[in-house]
């Protein structure tokens, strides 16, 4: 064990990762071996199989004869539902909370770097720790930083963007347990990662963000969202805009939130009552009431392009 001036409780805190698995044979070996080498070794695997045909479900019990590593059978879903699933099967007293896509793998001290951050936390605040990553495409070579986020997480910037991708993600005991008593009323959001930066940073806890990228997210023909960040997927992000799919996802993540409002901070249930109104109001008032709203995305092009779909009624 890495010796790093933690107490005595950090260097024995142990975090769940919660690994969500589909059909991933092709990509789940190395996922698991980047796992069973990180610098932090006190760590335990739930894995949730969302009803696999291929060799998943052997591969998860062949690793689990010599590591710490619990099978369960997912919703049969999708991917989001399979997390928030993995979420309420979480104790009633959960560890550290570390998210695991099956097709990435782990940079060596991701999870010691996480914990590093989130025990400078007070204790009993919730937080969350994300980073950037490595965009990876292994057929070709190439290795690129993700995009770099220049201000801080907010709950006025979760409301219409998320910056915590999910394979990044790691929660403090305190995030964990929110997450897991509140996973049910998540309904049809469009990613838990989003709805997990909603909820920690709409409750007035800490969300952290690392600028330096702590895994190699792997892009291959098989990814359920996606890096978003080649030309030829911003494009077709900006189309599905116009086409009405960002609106949608701000629907379902309105509809989330003001589900467990009574847990958010007044002025963040006020943000939230804001962007409701707005998403139903003609212009110019729509305008005005997001600007009341105090709503923003990261950067001047994804800003401006927000601004045009509010204009046209497509937020």
């Amino acid at each position: 064990m890495h010796e790093s001036g933690q107490g005595d409780g950090q260097q024995r805190a142990v975090v769940t990762i919660l690994l969500g698995a589909f059909n991933g044979a092709r990509y789940l070996p190395e996922q698991l071996q980047s796992i069973a080498i990180q610098s932090w070794p006190n760590w335990q695997i739930l894995a949730s199989d969302d009803g696999s045909s291929d060799e998943t479900p052997k591969i998860l019990q062949d690793f689990a004869r010599t590591h710490p590593l619990s099978i369960m059978a997912g919703p049969g879903q999708g991917l989001v539902r399979n997390f928030m699933h993995l979420l309420q099967a979480l104790p009633d007293a959960p560890p550290h909370v570390a998210f695991c896509d099956q097709d990435d793998v782990w940079l060596p001290e991701k999870l010691e770097t996480a914990l590093e951050h989130l025990r400078r936390v007070p204790e009993g605040c919730p937080a969350l720790y994300c980073s950037r990553r490595l965009i990876w495409d292994p057929e070709r070579g190439s290795r690129t930083a993700s995009r770099a986020y220049p201000h801080p997480p907010s709950f006025a910037n979760a409301l219409i963007e998320n910056i915590a991708p999910g394979n990044t993600i790691v929660l403090n005991p305190a995030a964990a347990a929110l997450a897991r008593d509140l996973a049910g009323t998540g309904g049809d959001v469009f990613a838990h990662d989003w709805w997990l930066y909603l909820l920690i940073a709409g409750v007035g806890g800490q969300v952290i963000y690392d600028p330096e990228p702590r895994l190699l997210y792997r892009q291959h023909a098989g990814n359920v969202i996606g890096a978003g960040e080649q030309l030829s997927r911003q494009i077709g992000n900006k189309r599905a805009v116009w086409r009405g799919a960002f609106a949608d996802r701000v629907g379902g993540n309105i509809a989330a939130m003001q589900a467990v409002v009574r847990h958010l901070t007044p002025e963040n249930a006020r943000r939230l009552e804001l962007l409701a109104q707005a998403r139903a109001a003609r212009l110019p008032r729509r305008l005005a009431l997001l600007r009341r709203a105090g709503v923003w995305r990261q950067g001047r092009l994804s800003g401006a392009t927000f601004w045009g779909a509010a204009c046209l009624g497509k937020v």
